[in-house]
Parts: structure tokens; C-alpha cells; sequence
């Protein structure tokens, strides 16, 4: 695994999601659930630029591309919830949240900004171990040759 690589495109993943929750705060679209879908591109972009990388590399087997991936994808998330905690405390706390309630992923009552945070972890847990995999069925045979015969026998001349 390449630590440099995985930090570098997680903070690509970070800093695209930051710039468009900030878009969609000026537009005033933040109350919009779906728009949050979108997250996805970023993860994509920045988890396949991982697995790419280790391919030109030459870092091969499923398994080390797919923890390459999936550390990723949760360095942006670490990322992403340090910086919504802070903005949410910058923005007055749980009463900030109470106009998001009715989005809330648990829905009903008030939630805390931990709670809300919790939500929004399994859904950045979520988020990475589906883009992680997903991702790995298009690059598994071009990072580890799992169908190859390598019995010279096998082969036809």
C-alpha cells in the first residue's frame, strides 16, 4: 500500500465534498437529501484514482487494492466529519441541526450533533465499503490474474 497515494486522494475526496457542501449551502440547497447522492462522485473519483495508481505502480493483489481503497474512502470521512463537527459548532450547535430534523437519517425528535454524526458515519461506512467493492470488480483482473492458468502444461502452443 502506498500511504502517500491513500492520503493525497482521500484529501481530494475531502476537499470535493467540502467545496460542494459549501455550494450547496450558498444555493441553499442543503436540506436536500438527495443532493447529498452526489458525495458518491467524489468517493468514485478519488478511491479509483488509489486503485489506478497502485496499477501503474505495480501493486498488485485484490486484496491489498481493496484496503487501499476502503482506507481511502475513510480518510476522506474522517476528514469530512471533523470539518462538519467544527462547522456545525461554528454555526450555533444543535440548534443549527433543528433545521435539518426532518431530514435526519433516524428521523423523529431532535437530534443531538452526535447523533447526526452517527448517521452520518453509517453512511460514510456505507458509502466506502460499496464504492471500495465496486470499484474492485472492474479493477480484480487487472490487479491479480485470478482466472489465469499458470501450469505450462495448460497452455496451447
Amino acid at each position: 500500500m502506498n500511504f502517500s497515494r491513500i492520503l493525497i486522494n482521500g484529501l481530494i475526496i475531502y476537499i470535493g465534498i467540502a467545496l460542494f457542501f459549501v455550494l450547496m449551502e450558498t444555493l441553499g440547497w442543503s436540506d436536500q437529501v438527495y443532493m447529498r447522492l452526489l458525495n458518491f462522485v467524489f468517493v468514485i473519483y478519488g478511491v479509483n484514482r488509489t486503485i489506478k495508481g497502485n496499477y501503474k505502480e505495480g501493486i498488485e493483489g485484490y486484496n491489498t487494492n481493496l484496503m487501499s481503497a476502503i482506507f481511502t474512502a475513510l480518510t476522506s470521512l474522517a476528514l469530512t466529519l471533523a470539518s462538519f463537527v467544527a462547522y456545525i459548532e461554528y454555526q450555533g450547535g444543535n440548534q443549527y441541526l433543528l433545521k435539518f430534523e426532518e431530514f435526519y437519517l433516524f428521523g423523529g425528535g431532535e437530534p443531538s450533533l452526535y447523533q447526526f454524526l452517527f448517521g452520518l458515519v453509517l453512511e460514510g461506512l456505507a458509502a466506502s465499503a460499496i464504492v471500495s467493492f465496486a470499484l474492485m470488480q472492474f479493477w480484480k483482473d487487472k490487479v491479480e490474474k485470478i482466472n489465469k492458468v499458470d501450469d505450462s502444461e495448460h497452455i496451447q502452443h
